[in-house]
């Protein structure tokens, strides 16, 4: 008799196996769901960012830049906050390195993460209140599909349960890492007992905060990081009590687990600042080639150039952009026109334009002609009055 056949026949399975070989070359489950979660992250984001005015394929520009910050932030905060692993009697400093064998801190990973964001938004000249936001519901999608590389390796369950769906743990082989051990047979053997599965717990919960940010987004059309605070509230909230319900081996602060205090303050400062913090959401306009519309195309086909059919080039990157009010957005993508540039004080907090700036732009000045086309006014007010929109970040 195997511990496997102590189980109840009502329980949720484990993989035994978290690591298969390609060749010489590991393929870890926990590596491809980080990466599956990656994606998906990068593709809601790309589409968010887009509908906000940024041009296509900015995303992986701020991917460059925020994953490796994040990877290395979630392993910094993992060995800051158990040093012991490898700093401790019997530990291995150089294990510190060993980020395919586990170790990865959320928060970390957002905090280095929203570093790198930010030195990618300075560069793009995106204000990072606008990234941020757009990641907001890409990020729990992310941690979600994370989650399910933890059911691979056993690991982050909760204690013994009698639940219908309680998990399945395998005893895991110390010496042969991603394998369960073995019985005689050649069978897995389990640990006695079924255990809370509080890995599906988060995924759950972060699917719930997904439609949370997207709902609320959408109603209240969030901005300034808003939607990024109200992801933080949301998975926070969650991680509060779920960690609760975990038994792996973790610091401890006054007997309550370090991660339990470290949510119930993040939680509180994204909640102080979803209060606080007031405006309209941004709308970006590219300065540049790539503000520039195209012209229909003529019915003379003795002035179609068939090289540029046959040789597309990618369109140039911006040089920067505006920030514009919602209705400004519309008309641009209407007409294409970019509207004049105001003044910061012009503008205040609820992104309407002041009185005294409407009068202005509806009365011609002594030194313009009223009959001057307005394209050829926007031109000019590019020429003179725009300015890139990275000084907002």
């Amino acid at each position: 008799m195997t511990l496997a056949s102590l189980s109840p026949q009502a329980a949720l399975p484990s993989p035994s196996t978290a690591v298969w070989q390609l060749g010489p070359v590991p393929i870890r489950a926990y590596a491809l769901c980080i990466i599956a979660g990656i994606v998906l992250a990068c593709w809601v984001t790309e589409r968010r960012l887009r509908q906000r005015g940024v041009a296509p394929g900015a995303v992986l520009d701020i991917a460059v830049w925020a994953v490796p910050a994040g990877i290395i932030g979630a392993r910094i905060y993992h060995v800051v906050t158990s040093p012991e692993k490898y700093f401790g009697a019997g530990g291995d400093p150089m294990k510190a390195f060993a980020i395919w064998e586990g170790g990865l801190g959320i928060w970390g990973a957002v905090a280095g993460g929203a570093l790198g964001a930010w030195i990618a938004a300075r560069q793009l000249g995106i204000p990072f209140g606008v990234v941020a936001d757009a990641l907001a519901p890409g990020l729990p999608l992310a941690q979600a599909v994370g989650r399910i590389g933890n059911w691979f390796n056993n690991e982050l369950f909760g204690g013994r349960t009698t639940l219908p769906w309680g998990l399945e743990i395998h005893r895991m082989d110390p010496d042969n890492p991603g394998h369960a051990l073995r019985d005689d047979a050649g069978q897995p053997i389990l640990e006695p007992g079924l255990y809370q599965p509080t890995f599906l717990y988060e995924a759950l919960w972060n699917l719930g905060v997904v439609a949370l940010v997207l709902i609320l987004d959408r109603r209240l059309k969030l901005g300034r990081g808003r939607a990024f605070a109200l992801y933080v509230m949301g998975y926070t909230v969650g991680r509060f009590w779920i960690e609760l319900m975990r038994t792996d081996e973790a610091n401890q602060i006054l007997g309550v687990r370090l991660n339990v205090w470290t949510a119930a303050l993040v939680s509180l400062g994204a909640l102080i600042y979803f209060v606080r913090v007031r405006g309209p959401r941004d709308y970006l306009i590219p300065l540049g080639p790539a503000a520039t519309t195209t012209p229909p195309p003529t019915s003379d086909l003795s002035q179609v150039d068939l090289s540029e059919r046959e040789t597309p080039t990618r369109a140039a990157a911006p040089e920067g952009y505006r920030v514009v009010s919602e209705e400004q957005y519309a008309a641009w993508q209407d007409t294409g026109v970019v509207p004049p540039a105001n003044d910061d004080d012009s503008r205040p907090d609820d992104g309407q334009p002041s009185d005294d700036t409407a009068a202005a732009d509806l009365t011609p000045s002594d030194d313009e002609p009223v009959d001057e086309p307005s394209a050829a006014r926007a031109d000019r007010a590019d020429a003179t009055g725009a300015r890139p929109a990275d000084r907002d970040s």
